[in-house]
């Protein structure tokens, strides 16, 4: 049987009084690649928000790897963000300190003590995603390809359930979008890790095709129950 990573119901999302997105429905299973995609300003930021816990829900049910985020008290949300991971367009590495550095300050900032567990779970995240000769690299010695790889090593950090990446090829290069592509639909693969992927490039989605969750017009269109996009 399947294990639901993500399931929202009835769910109306807010940027402040003004409501974004209604009655939202969708699960999503473990290991399961699926793409947001719709025009800037038709909710995707405010779900992937509303997701990791930064804007409050205040009406509908939902559930993010197990946790009810319509009744979790806000005390609980950094447990909440240590089961999932976030990448972003821009990397938003530490310029001050190497790759090593930035993925220790995480573990670190995620309650890690033990020095010796620490080098490991880097080196081991480091391995995924290519980069392990690269541990002690600055972020200004590396390529764009290279920073998101770093990136979404971070993310990996605490061996997450769930990972959501905001237009994580939006700043890379064709041929560099695809090795990230391919990066991320093998971890889905290998570690059942499910990932939400917000994108504008149709290209990146053609090229790797899989579900897609659409906004647009304060709705979200589900393309896995028969709606077209």
């Amino acid at each position: 049987m399947a294990e639901t990573v993500i399931s929202l119901r009835g769910v109306n999302i807010y940027q402040g009084k003004s409501l974004i997105l209604s009655d939202v429905n969708f699960t999503i299973e473990k290991g399961e690649f699926v793409y947001l995609v719709g025009k800037t300003g038709t909710g995707k930021s405010s779900l992937l928000k509303t997701l990791y816990g930064e804007l409050t829900l205040r009406e509908g049910s939902a559930s993010v790897v197990g946790f009810d985020i319509r009744t979790m008290d806000w005390k609980k949300v950094p447990f909440l963000r240590r089961n999932l991971g976030v990448v972003f367009q821009d990397f938003q590495l530490l310029s001050d300190r190497n790759v090593y550095e930035n993925l220790k300050f995480v573990l670190k900032a995620t309650g890690w003590k033990d020095e010796k567990l620490m080098e490991e779970k880097i080196n081991d995240v480091l391995d995924k995603v290519g980069l392990k000769s690269k541990a002690y690299k600055m972020p200004y010695e590396m390529s764009g390809g290279e920073q998101q790889r770093v990136d979404i090593a971070r993310a990996l950090l605490n061996s997450p359930k769930l990972i959501l990446a905001d237009e994580p090829t939006g700043n890379l290069d064709p041929e560099t979008s695809d090795e990230i592509m391919q990066l991320l639909f093998q971890i889905a693969k290998d570690y059942g890790t499910t990932i939400i992927m917000a994108t504008h490039d149709f290209i990146v989605i053609n090229r790797y095709p899989s579900r897609m969750l659409k906004t647009e017009l304060g709705k979200l269109i589900d393309s896995s129950v028969g709606s077209t996009i």
